[in-house]
C-alpha cells in the first residue's frame, strides 16, 4: 500500500497535452539551448555552474578562459574569426530594473543570474531594457523598454468585472464558457439573486445548494465564507461599503488523498495586439488541511476543509511543509497528473480542457483590457511594451472539469515561508516546490521578451555570409591563434528548455470565432477614440456616428439623440432596479454589441440593407 501523498511507484511525470480538443497530435517539442527535453532545471543549470567555475579558477596554462580569449583576439586582429568572437565577447547584456519588484524579488534574483543579465536593485538614471513592477503597470513612470504589467489588468481581473467579462461571453457562447461557476454581483443583484434561487428551488425541490460569497477586493482569502440560502448573505453594513461576487459553490471536486485542493497555473500573456500567450508545464497544487466533507449546515464555517487558498491554511496544525513535489500541503501540479495517470486518467485531454479554459478567459479579458492599454500607451506615441504573468486557480471537479476559480494579476513568486522558531519568532525557509516551479517560470518569461533576441538574430544574418571563408581560416590557424570557443557562447548554452508552451495563436483557428467583442472593442476605439473613459455619454455616441459616417439627411443628430435615449432604456431596464443614466457603460459586455447592432441597423436600414450578425463574425451586406 503506498504512502499518502506518495506517487505510484514506476510513473513517470505525465505529459502534458499537446493539441485543444478536436485537433491532430502534434510531434514533441524540440530542446532549446541544447539540452534534451527531458533534462531537469538542475541538470541544464550544471554547465553554466562549471563553465563560471572554470572561469574563476583557470583553464590549465592558458589562464582565465576571457583572458585567453582576448589574448587570441589581439594576436589575430585581421582573422573574421577572431572578430566575431570579440564581437560575441563583447555582446551588451540585458538590463533590469527590480527597485520595485518587492515579493518576487528572490525569485528574479535567480533568474537574472541564471541568464547572466544585469540588475539595477535601486534603479538607474538611464533606460532599462525590462521594468519588473510588484503590483501594477503604474509602480513607475515607464516611457520605454518593457514592463511586467498590462495597464487596466488588476481592476479587469477582480471579482465583479471578470464575473462580467465572462457572463458577456456566456450570454454569446454559453457551451463555450460553462466552466466558470454561476455568479452574481452584490449587492446590486441579491433581489435577482432571491429569485433565482427561489425559482429553481421551486422547479426542483430536491437541490439543495450552497453558495460561496467573496469579496470584490479581497485576496488570500479574505473575507469568504459559504451559505446554503441567500437570506444568510451579511448585507448590514460590509456588503454596502465593500461589494461581492456570490458564487454556486462546487460540492463535488476531485478529492486526493480525500482533501480537496485547487491548481494554480501560471499564464504568460506576452502581448495583446497580437495576442500571444504560454502557459507554465507545470504548476502548483494547493491542498486542504481537514479531510472534505459536502456542506453541511455544521460544517460550513470549516475553512480548513472548504479553502484551498495558502495563505489560510497555512494557519492550520496539519499543514505540512515538506521538500518533496510529491507530499505536503504543497505540491506540484505534474505529480498530481502522475498520479491521476496511474488510475488510468486521460491526462492529455485534461491538459488540453484547461488550455481551452485558459484561452477563453483571456480572450473574454482581452477586448476591455486593449481600451485600458489604448488609454495609457496611445498608438503612435512613445511608451514602454507589455506583458504580464497571470495565476489561474482552477478547481477540478470529481468527474475531471476545470472550473475557474479566479485570475489572479499579482500571483505570489515568493520563494520562502516563514516558520516559527519559538512564540512571535519567524524567520524565511526556503520553500523548493515553490522554487522549482516559479523560478522557471520567471527565467523563462524573461528569456520569451529577451530584447536582445531580435539583436542577435540580425547579426546572425550578417555574418552568415562570411561563414564559409571563417572556416577555412580558422582550419590554417594553429590552436593558439583560434578564438575561444566561449566567446560566442549563446546566452541560451546551459539553460534547460523551456517550460512556457504556447498556446496562442499556435491555437488560433480553433478560438478566433469567440473574439466578437474584441472587435467591437476595436470598432470603439477606431471611431469614437479613447480618452481615458469606457463610458459612452450622449456626446460621445454622436461622435461615434458621425465618425462611422452613419448620419444622413434622412438620419439626423436628432435621430441619434432619440435612438441614445432609447438603446439606454433598453439596457437599464434588462436589470433590476436600475435607474435611468446619463450615460451607457461601453464596456466589453451585451452593452457593446447591443450599441453597434442597433446603430448600424437603424442606418442600414435607411439605406436597405440589413445587417447579419453570425457566430464569431460580424457581416454588414450592402
Amino acid at each position: 500500500m503506498e504512502p499518502a501523498g506518495a506517487p505510484p511507484r514506476g510513473c513517470a511525470p505525465a505529459r502534458e497535452a499537446e493539441e485543444p480538443p478536436g485537433s491532430a497530435a502534434l510531434p514533441a517539442e524540440e530542446p532549446q539551448g541544447g539540452q534534451p527535453a527531458g533534462a531537469t532545471p538542475e541538470e541544464g543549470a550544471l554547465p553554466a555552474a562549471a563553465e563560471r567555475e572554470r572561469g574563476r579558477c583557470g583553464a590549465g596554462p592558458q589562464g582565465p578562459p576571457g583572458r585567453a580569449a582576448r589574448g587570441r583576439g589581439r594576436r589575430a586582429p585581421g582573422r573574421r574569426g577572431g572578430e566575431e568572437g570579440g564581437r560575441a565577447g563583447r555582446r551588451p547584456r540585458v538590463t533590469v530594473d527590480s527597485s520595485k519588484a518587492k515579493t518576487s524579488l528572490e525569485a528574479l534574483k535567480i533568474s537574472l543570474r541564471q541568464l547572466r543579465w544585469r540588475e539595477f536593485p535601486f534603479g538607474r538614471r538611464l533606460p532599462c531594457d525590462i521594468y519588473w513592477h510588484g503590483v501594477s503597470f503604474h509602480d513607475n513612470d515607464i516611457f520605454s523598454g518593457q514592463v511586467n504589467k498590462f495597464p487596466g489588468m488588476t481592476e479587469m481581473v477582480r471579482k465583479i468585472t471578470l464575473s462580467r467579462a465572462v457572463r458577456t461571453m456566456q450570454d454569446l457562447f454559453p457551451l463555450e464558457y460553462n466552466f466558470y461557476p454561476r455568479s452574481w454581483i452584490l449587492p446590486e443583484e441579491f433581489p435577482l439573486f432571491v429569485a433565482e434561487v427561489h425559482m429553481m428551488k421551486d422547479s426542483d425541490p430536491s437541490w439543495k445548494p450552497t453558495f460561496i460569497v467573496k469579496p470584490d477586493g479581497g485576496c488570500q482569502g479574505d473575507g469568504i465564507y459559504l451559505i446554503k440560502d441567500p437570506s444568510d448573505i451579511r448585507l448590514t453594513g460590509s456588503i454596502q461599503s465593500r461589494p461581492a461576487v456570490v458564487q454556486e459553490y462546487i460540492c463535488k471536486p476531485l478529492l486526493v488523498d480525500k482533501l480537496k485542493f485547487d491548481i494554480r497555473l501560471y499564464v504568460l500573456l506576452k502581448s495583446l495586439e497580437p495576442l500571444e500567450i504560454y502557459i507554465a508545464k507545470d504548476g502548483l497544487s494547493r491542498f486542504c488541511t481537514e479531510p472534505y466533507q459536502e456542506p453541511t449546515l455544521k460544517n460550513l464555517h470549516q475553512v480548513f476543509m472548504h479553502l484551498t487558498n495558502y495563505s489560510l491554511n497555512i494557519h492550520s496544525g496539519n499543514f505540512i511543509h515538506s521538500d518533496n513535489v510529491n507530499t505536503g500541503s504543497k505540491r506540484t501540479f505534474s505529480s498530481i497528473l502522475c498520479r491521476l495517470s496511474s488510475r488510468g486518467v486521460d491526462v492529455k485531454k485534461l491538459w488540453s480542457d484547461i488550455i481551452s479554459l485558459v484561452i477563453k478567459t483571456i480572450i473574454a479579458l482581452t477586448p476591455e483590457l486593449k481600451v485600458y492599454y489604448q488609454s495609457d500607451i496611445p498608438a503612435g506615441k512613445p511608451g514602454p511594451t507589455c506583458f504580464q504573468i497571470l495565476g489561474f486557480d482552477i478547481l477540478l471537479m470529481k468527474n475531471l472539469k476545470p472550473m475557474l476559480l479566479e485570475v489572479n494579476a499579482n500571483p505570489s513568486m515568493r520563494i520562502e515561508h516563514e516558520q516559527e522558531l519559538s512564540p512571535g519568532v519567524f524567520e524565511n525557509v526556503p520553500s523548493p516546490v515553490d522554487e522549482e516551479v516559479k523560478v522557471a517560470v520567471i527565467r523563462d518569461t524573461l528569456r520569451l521578451v529577451d530584447p536582445q533576441k531580435k539583436k542577435r538574430k540580425d547579426v546572425q544574418c550578417q555574418t552568415l555570409e562570411h561563414v564559409s571563408e571563417a572556416k577555412e581560416e580558422l582550419l590554417d590557424a594553429g590552436p593558439a591563434e583560434r578564438p575561444d570557443r566561449d566567446a560566442g557562447r549563446s546566452p541560451e548554452a546551459g539553460l534547460p528548455s523551456l517550460c512556457l508552451k504556447q498556446v496562442f495563436p499556435k491555437y488560433a483557428k480553433q478560438f478566433n470565432y469567440l473574439r466578437l467583442v474584441d472587435r467591437v472593442a476595436a470598432l470603439f476605439i477606431r471611431f469614437l477614440g479613447v480618452k481615458g473613459t469606457t463610458k459612452l455619454g450622449p456626446t460621445g455616441f454622436r461622435t461615434f456616428i458621425r465618425n462611422c459616417k452613419l448620419s444622413n439627411s434622412n438620419f439626423s443628430m436628432a435621430s441619434v439623440d432619440i435612438l441614445y435615449i432609447d438603446i439606454t432604456r433598453r439596457w437599464n431596464s434588462m436589470g433590476i432596479d436600475h435607474k435611468e443614466s446619463e450615460s451607457v457603460q461601453m464596456k466589453s459586455d451585451k452593452a457593446k454589441g447591443e450599441q453597434v447592432k442597433q446603430t448600424v441597423h437603424m442606418a442600414d436600414r435607411r439605406n436597405k440593407s440589413s445587417p447579419k450578425i453570425r457566430r464569431g463574425k460580424m457581416k454588414v451586406q450592402r
